[in-house]
């Protein structure tokens, strides 16, 4: 989040009052990049990636998220947004990699906002990216959901996830401990300056009582370690799809817990609460 765009979140955040039937902006977001190398070493690094490769290594599966967080910032940052940008707190991810990205291609990332939707602590709001090679059809795509947190009623229904019924915790494989920088360092790595993630005093002016990781660092962390046991496809250039719902913050610094099985993975905290679940399976959704 860079230093004017954080100017201009906060100057109309007080102007915005949040609603699921508020009007979205029509207007997609498009710019086309290429990888810069050393950020994205950098970027792997902090994640847990291998950051070993080869100059034609396959980007990681969360990677394109980080080039398109620019545009999406400036879509939510925009004075037709009808949500607050400071604050927001990311509640779901869902990935689907029609092939694997490398650092050497051109891409062109188009982002824009898609529904917003009402949630029992606020408003949500859909935003959704698609990548694609210069002049080719779309490879990566994804869709992230915001919550805007006010005072709603009750109308999100429950998450229909396995393990939110009962069912016993996934295998135990990895117990990390999360330094109270951790959120300082992955935005320096991802651009995401969001206040929530900082310092306990920036934190504490949207409800924190610590600052907490970025969801996009502990899917991606997560993504890491469960690749270290899993070939997710049998070549570099087979589809991917990714899901993830984030339950509770990671607040830091702190403990927590990694467990997996098959394609399934989770992080759990204290008590065993879980802070998200997440899913990587070869293939397209419903195939």
């Amino acid at each position: 989040m860079s230093t004017l765009t954080l100017l201009k979140a906060a100057a109309l955040s007080p102007l915005k009052r949040p609603r699921p039937d508020a009007p979205l902006p029509g207007t997609p977001q498009s710019t086309r990049t290429r990888v810069d190398v050393p950020h994205l070493v950098a970027y792997e690094r902090i994640c847990g990636f291998a950051t070993e490769r080869g100059p034609d290594e396959p980007l990681p599966l969360t990677y394109p998220h980080v080039l398109a967080f620019p545009a999406a910032l400036r879509l939510m940052a925009a004075r037709g947004f009808p949500l607050p940008l400071l604050g927001l707190v990311h509640t779901s991810l869902d990935i689907v990699q029609h092939r694997a990205l490398r650092p050497s291609e051109e891409l062109e990332l188009t982002t824009y906002a898609e529904k917003l939707a009402p949630h029992r602590r606020g408003t949500e709001v859909t935003i959704a990216t698609r990548v694609s090679v210069v002049g080719g059809e779309t490879t990566w795509e994804s869709r992230s959901t915001y919550l805007a947190r006010h005072k709603a009623p009750a109308t999100r229904e429950p998450s229909t996830h396995p393990h939110d019924s009962g069912a016993a915790p996934l295998p135990t494989h990895a117990e990390w401990h999360l330094p109270e920088d951790l959120g300082r360092r992955y935005a320096a790595a991802s651009g995401d300056r969001n206040p929530i993630h900082l310092h306990p005093l920036t934190a504490r002016v949207f409800g924190f009582d610590r600052p907490i990781a970025h969801g996009m660092w502990t899917i991606a962390r997560c993504v890491a370690e469960h690749g270290r046991g899993h070939a997710y496809a049998d070549e570099p250039d087979e589809p991917l799809s990714l899901s993830a719902e984030f339950r509770a913050p990671v607040p830091l610094p702190g403990t927590v817990t990694y467990a997996a099985k098959g394609r399934a993975f989770e992080l759990r905290g204290q008590k065993g609460r879980r802070h998200l679940w997440g899913t990587v399976c070869p293939g397209l959704p419903g195939r």
